[in-house]
């Protein structure tokens, strides 16, 4: 039996039956990556700020097998399917993949979105041959539009897909920013623990070793050993304090894309290294270089590091506003009344 998440505090059964236009949010993440929570979050508060008439409905991912039959017996014509962003569309995480081609195969006569995310397929026998069943899977609907976060995807969802592609933003950067004024002690290192990760020990130690002799040093992920499960009634809490985690730092030192973004929306210094397929740096380069007190880097050399992470430290903030860069999703919605 399938939970249906109409608010974040109200799990139901069965879906309400009433004449309210319903946008079905499918593969929400019931696992502990902070950012990918921050993602579902923030999707929630973009429908119901800027489409309030429309009733928004979670599905977690483990139920997603369950609610496609539930969702296909009373969906109307007026109704949006999505699918959540985050993670990437491609052959690394194939679970999701494989529900992404699920959903997108069966609701092909209404309106149906793959949220913001980053594309890898490997180029190789195994990665080309998930591609092909992607294609497959996505070229039976003709309503699919797929939403890329960074250029490089972007480019790669074109050239993949028959499919509309747009460009929007990662949805997190459609949160409001935070100021808590809170005095700022220690360096985060907020590093994985995963195959993205691409960033050598030697370079994280030199880093250490710069930064902690002025200060406490911790190392943290945004993958969370504790809780084992969240789901939308908890996610939001968890968001907040990882927020206030963030806003009590000096300075970040990472290789995951969203805790860069935590930074942006906490006016915390932030040195964001690469992953294995290049998603924060591209996203980075597309939304972020103009925010003065985060920056991206590839260097290995130690002095050039501490140059960027003094430059970043001693950055003032200022005012920013990403909302404009929506404004191709924006449309795709509104278009759909």
């Amino acid at each position: 039996m399938a939970n249906f998440y109409i608010h974040p505090n109200n799990v139901v059964h069965e879906l309400p039956k009433n004449n309210q236009p319903k946008f079905f949010m499918f593969g929400v993440p019931s696992y502990t990556n902070l950012g990918d929570q921050a993602i579902s979050l923030a999707e929630r508060k973009y429908i119901e700020a800027e489409f309030p008439d429309y009733q928004y409905i979670e599905i977690v991912e483990e139920d997603d097998d369950a609610a496609i039959p539930v969702v296909k017996q009373c969906i109307t014509k007026q109704d949006i399917v999505a699918f959540t962003g985050g993670g990437n569309m491609g052959n690394l995480y194939l679970n999701h993949e494989r529900a992404r081609r699920k959903v997108f195969s069966t609701f092909t006569d209404n309106l149906t979105i793959s949220f913001p995310q980053s594309i890898h397929f490997e180029d190789n026998e195994a990665g080309l041959y998930e591609q092909k069943l992607s294609q497959e899977a996505y070229q039976k609907n003709p309503n699919l539009v797929l939403v890329a976060r960074d250029a490089q995807s972007y480019h790669r969802m074109q050239t993949t897909f028959n499919n509309k592609v747009i460009f929007t933003p990662d949805m997190v950067l459609y949160m409001k920013s935070v100021n808590w004024k809170f005095n700022r002690n220690g360096a985060l290192f907020v590093l994985r623990h995963d195959s993205e990760k691409v960033v050598k020990k030697s370079t994280i130690d030199n880093i250490k070793d710069i930064l902690g002799n002025e200060r406490p040093v911790k190392r943290v992920d945004t993958v969370l050993d504790e809780p084992q499960k969240i789901t939308p009634v908890t996610r939001e809490s968890l968001f907040d304090s990882e927020l206030e985690l963030f806003s009590h730092q000096e300075i970040i030192i990472t290789d995951r894309w969203h805790a860069m973004v935590f930074s942006v929306l906490t006016g915390t210094p932030c040195l964001l290294f690469g992953n294995s397929y290049g998603k924060g740096k591209h996203a980075y380069f597309d939304w972020l270089e103009h925010i003065n007190w985060v920056s991206y880097t590839d260097e290995e050399d130690t002095e050039r590091i501490k140059q960027q992470i003094n430059a970043v430290m001693e950055a003032k903030t200022h005012a920013y506003d990403l909302t404009p860069d929506f404004k191709q999703l924006h449309d795709l919605i509104a278009h759909n009344r």
